[in-house]
């Protein structure tokens, strides 16, 4: 037992995922921390340590729930499959579905015996390809380490997501302000009698940040309601 908790501890000193990638929470059910050696609970503390997330026990539906990037991730966690009772697996995982949007099942089967075991009840049960989406593992750290893998590239995928919508909405504010801009110019030449110049010095007065301004500080502008405004800067102009 011995050798095993050191590579455990060696796997958690050297985790396979990039340092400070996490900044995220995981949550563990207590009911399944209760079932596991101390010295795998151990391991999982200091991996999600050294991935900078946060560990709480909950008693939550699922085994592991993760908050990642503002998304969250279920896991149904089998650290040794019962070839005896793997009804009992799928059906949790058939009701579980309906609560998270994202639910993987990650098993571990380290005998082959296992391993045919799960498979022939994998299409016993008929399950829905990716519906939750089922992980077979050799063992319940390598087990661990695809979960953190998961929950961390889903993370990814959702900053990723809301960064690139977020400079499209600011791409799509800057343009509406650079036409908001050509359009008073135009109301200030129809309903003054002043000059292009003078024109352009009023609208340049009111749109002064720069695209770059725009994009370090997201800063958007809207042209005042009341067109009186430009007649009486009109006036200072003159």
């Amino acid at each position: 037992m011995a050798s095993v908790r050191g590579s455990w501890t060696d796997r958690a000193r050297n985790p396979p995922i990039p340092p400070n990638s996490g900044s995220g929470v995981c949550m563990m059910n207590t009911s399944w921390r209760d079932n596991q050696h101390p010295s795998f609970i151990l391991f999982i503390s200091s991996f999600l340590s050294a991935n900078s997330y946060r560990l709480n026990f909950l008693p939550i539906a699922a085994d592991f729930i993760f908050n990642n990037g503002g998304l969250s991730v279920a896991f149904i966690f089998v650290t040794n499959w019962d070839c005896d009772n793997g009804s009992a697996v799928f059906d949790r995982a058939e009701k579980l579905k309906r609560q998270f949007r994202h639910l993987y099942v990650v098993v571990s089967v380290p005998t082959r015996e296992q391993n045919d075991s799960f498979n022939h009840s994998y299409f016993k049960y008929a399950v829905e390809l990716g519906s939750p989406t089922f992980v077979p593992v050799h063992d319940p750290e390598m087990g661990f380490e695809k979960i953190v893998k998961i929950a961390h590239a889903h993370g990814v995928c959702k900053r990723q997501d809301a960064i690139s919508m977020m400079k499209n909405e600011l791409a799509q504010a800057i343009g509406s302000i650079e036409a908001i801009s050509k359009a008073s110019k135009g109301f200030i030449l129809e309903n003054t009698d002043l000059s292009v110049d003078k024109a352009e010095r009023i609208v340049n007065s009111l749109f002064s940040v720069s695209k770059d301004e725009h994009h370090r500080f997201g800063v958007l502008f809207a042209v005042p309601a009341n067109h009186d405004y430009f007649f009486d800067l009109a006036n200072f102009i003159r």
